[in-house]
């Protein structure tokens, strides 16, 4: 085979390989509609991953049965069905901000809701990490120790990104 074609089908496969990895970050920051959602900082910054802030979602939690709450305290530890795999976090208004309706296995038909993931130790629906330059970090830590809200991005098959943080 030509070492040019090699070349080009090798660069092609890895442009696709990343276009699929982004693809729901990009879906949700141009097709999306925005949320707002309490949010606490689990976590300050790292000097292995730099200037970050773990995110919690208190009003993502579920009380009831059919979820578990982490370890750390974030969004919930895994469904207690005995599953693992796709979550759907159907969502509500409730005094301004967006709250946890249900947790299901089956993506709802309708209403705004997170896709979400339980495959690992706890819920992952792709807004739990907030970077941010390291001169930003410290001043954040104050912003999430004094309550703030996140802004969230949306679309219709449940793609979040997160798109800023700020005092509440």
């Amino acid at each position: 085979m030509n070492r040019v074609l090699t070349v080009g089908l090798v660069a092609t496969a890895q442009a696709v390989l990343v276009a699929v990895a982004v693809a729901p970050q990009i879906s949700a920051r141009t097709t999306g509609e925005d949320y707002t959602f309490r949010v606490e900082a689990v976590d300050p910054i790292d000097p292995f991953r730099g200037a970050y802030v773990t995110l919690a979602y208190p009003d993502l939690r579920l009380g009831g049965s059919s979820a578990v709450e982490s370890i750390d305290g974030t969004n919930g530890g895994v469904m207690d069905d005995g599953r693992r795999g796709p979550v759907y976090v159907t969502l509500a208004e409730e005094d301004g901000h967006s709250v946890a309706q249900d947790w299901l296995r089956e993506r709802p038909d309708s209403g705004p809701y997170l896709a979400c993931d339980d495959s690992g130790w706890q819920v992952r629906c792709g807004i739990e990490s907030w970077f941010l330059p390291q001169d930003e970090a410290a001043e954040m830590q104050d912003v999430l120790r004094d309550g703030a809200l996140a802004e969230v991005r949306i679309d219709s098959l449940g793609h979040a990104a997160l798109m800023d943080v700020r005092a509440d």
